[in-house]
């Protein structure tokens, strides 16, 4: 691994800790202030700036406040070049399941996330509750 892949991996591991504490102060650590946010799993696009994104997680309950079980799985990074990159990550969480493709940038010898565009699935035993 190259010193960029450890520094990319440790930021998407911040990533992750971020969104099952529901920890805006650390999501501002990852996602750079530019930052966007998109998708269209329920058939419309949705996209969110930081300032629009973050008090949505802030309202939310933490899937580690209530005890849920979540998961994830870095797929892969990819140096696109000495200051861009792209990772793939897919989670369980909040009775989802979640591919994301994130775009990073690196700014002043510091990774973000200048992007995430992703998909979700409801967990089979999410319509059971």
């Amino acid at each position: 691994m190259t010193d960029d892949t450890v520094a990319i991996t440790d930021l998407l591991h911040k990533y992750y800790d971020a969104l099952v504490r529901c920890d805006t102060a650390l999501l501002a650590e990852v996602f750079h202030p530019e930052a966007h946010y998109f998708t269209a799993s329920d058939g419309t696009l949705l996209h969110l700036d930081m300032p629009t994104y973050f008090p949505i997680v802030a309202g939310r309950s933490s899937p580690e406040s209530t005890g849920e079980a979540c998961s994830y799985h870095i797929d892969r990074i990819e140096l696109i070049g000495p200051v861009t990159a792209v990772a793939r990550m897919r989670s369980t969480m909040m009775h989802k399941h979640y591919d994301d493709i994130l775009s990073l940038i690196c700014i002043d010898g510091q990774w973000r996330i200048i992007a995430k565009v992703f998909h979700f699935d409801p967990l089979p035993s999410a319509g059971a509750r």
